[in-house]
């Protein structure tokens, strides 16, 4: 088991919290990472992209001129991928990006960032994290209490938390997620990985 320091939204001091080393203390598997990482962002492509090749181009159903004589190169068609117009040699058809990666992999890539944050000190655990009402001001004044602000940091929060969604989701360089939304891509595409002991025991519950 690991001891993490806990904040509070104040920045003080407020205990520790005892995490399991399994998930917050592995050796991180950078290749697997990458891997994961890949993966999502190439699920994310559409792969709508598209261009005529010289059999979907109109035109050019005759020869253009006479074979010989001409003293000019021989032409089948003005579709050809060297005329103007033509058609375009081994150009983007519709197809799918997407990659292919395991639950285990997943799984195993969610414990490697959240074991290289803390071994870098880029996991912050707070003991709570909650508003009353929607308020980017004291939001604003929670991240500068904790000396983070101006840095890009991600927030995870409990699924029906929309007040602290709506606080901090107009401050610049500040991402929320829900935690059902946390995957490796977004846990590591950040400068500071915030979340309280709450959400830190759930993580743990389900990547253990």
């Amino acid at each position: 088991m690991s001891n993490i320091e806990v904040k509070n939204v104040e920045g003080q001091a407020a205990g520790t919290v005892e995490l399991s080393s399994d998930v917050f203390g592995i050796e991180p598997n950078i290749p697997v990472v990458h891997q994961v990482v890949v993966a999502f962002e190439a699920s994310l492509r559409q792969g709508t992209h598209s261009v005529k090749n010289r059999h979907e181009v109109s035109g050019g159903g005759r020869k253009p001129y006479r074979q010989k004589g001409t003293g000019r190169a021989r032409q089948g068609s003005i579709r050809s991928p060297q005329w103007t117009g033509g058609g375009v040699v081994f150009g983007p058809t519709p197809r799918s990006h997407a990659k292919r990666a395991n639950n285990k992999e997943k799984k195993l890539a969610m414990r490697s960032v959240l074991s290289g944050k803390l071994a870098d000190n880029e996991l912050l655990v707070l003991d709570q994290l909650s508003f009353d009402e929607p308020s980017t001001k004291r939001a604003q004044a929670i991240l500068d209490a904790l000396g983070i602000a101006g840095k890009r940091v991600t927030i995870v929060v409990n699924d029906d938390d929309v007040i602290t969604y709506l606080s901090f989701r107009n401050i610049p360089k500040v991402e929320v997620i829900a935690i059902s939304e946390a995957n490796t891509r977004f846990l590591i595409d950040n400068a500071v990985l915030v979340m309280t002991t709450d959400i830190a025991k759930r993580l743990e519950e389900v990547l253990a």
